[in-house]
């Protein structure tokens, strides 16, 4: 398969990373099938679609005609069945993966031998998932970074079962859609998570032992060392429940003890402090609206 036979791409899941990626494959000028569970979650990746659509075209990078073209090629539906000629399959379902091997089932039962699976796993090894489809050759790692719109990295994971040619057309599907691409082995978090997580969880136990504030500990990170972005506001922005998920799935890998998930993580999950959309997290948002 050649790039540029591909036209349509398939989306399969329409939470944040889904809707990102909709948007970019879209404003490349490729057709996008987005597919999810229910009308309510793919009615709020529209939203969110639109709303990042609006702010590129506040900046002046598109107008609003290719606004509503962009749109134009994006549709929804709940039905997998949906996706059964289409040559190119995004995956950016919960990081879970019985809930991927699930999806990967109803797939593998409507689409064609020669259709590519691109699973956006940041933490579950693609070797295993690429056992769990009926081509693996087929089937390889494009982990991209939120919001999709804004991060440039796309990191790119080949299974042991991949072949070469599925590999390049990763790349070159990364490009296309205006992404700088790296590739890296199938390893535990690949080359951004295996160095991030690691950090987020130190920030988490500094200020589990009193060492400093959530605030002083984000403004040491933004002003000494650059960081757009301090560790504990970011896990308010992602979920702090998603990053705790994440945090396990490392620590089953990896079976080391720098891994483990801090105490005050746990207790935050069962609290319900989950972050920005909880109304609380490591910062207080309830007045926010």
């Amino acid at each position: 398969m050649k790039l540029e036979d591909i036209k349509t791409v398939g989306m399969a899941g329409a939470g944040s990373m889904g809707a990102g990626i909709a948007q970019i494959a879209a404003m490349a000028g490729l057709q996008v099938k987005v597919v999810d569970m229910s009308e309510e979650v793919w009615g709020r990746a529209k939203k969110t679609i639109v709303k990042s659509l609006e702010r590129v075209v506040k900046k002046g990078t598109i107008t609003e005609k290719e606004m509503e073209e962009t749109l134009g090629r994006i549709s929804f539906s709940t039905d997998v069945a949906s996706l059964k000629d289409v040559p190119f399959i995004f995956e950016a379902v919960f990081e879970d993966i019985n809930v991927k091997k699930e999806l990967f089932a109803k797939l593998d039962a409507v689409c064609g031998d020669d259709t590519i699976y691109a699973t956006n796993t940041s933490s579950i090894s693609i070797t295993e998932m690429a056992a769990l489809v009926k081509n693996p050759a087929n089937f390889i790692g494009m982990h991209f970074f939120n919001p999709v719109p804004v991060m440039k990295l796309v990191e790119v994971i080949p299974a042991l079962q991949t072949a070469p040619a599925t590999k390049d057309l990763a790349l070159e599907m990364a490009k296309k859609i205006g992404k700088t691409a790296i590739t890296c082995k199938d390893t535990p978090g690949f080359v951004v998570n295996r160095l991030f997580v690691p950090y987020i969880i130190d920030a988490v136990r500094l200020l589990e032992e009193g060492v400093a504030s959530a605030e002083d500990i984000d403004t040491a990170m933004k002003l000494g060392c650059n960081m757009p972005m301090g560790p504990l506001e970011f896990q308010d922005f992602a979920g702090v429940d998603i990053g705790y998920h994440v945090i396990n799935i490392f620590h089953e890998y990896m079976k080391q003890e720098r891994f483990a998930a801090p105490g005050l993580l746990r207790n935050m999950i069962k609290a319900g402090y989950v972050g920005r959309k909880a109304g609380k997290g490591f910062y207080d948002y309830s007045e926010e609206k």
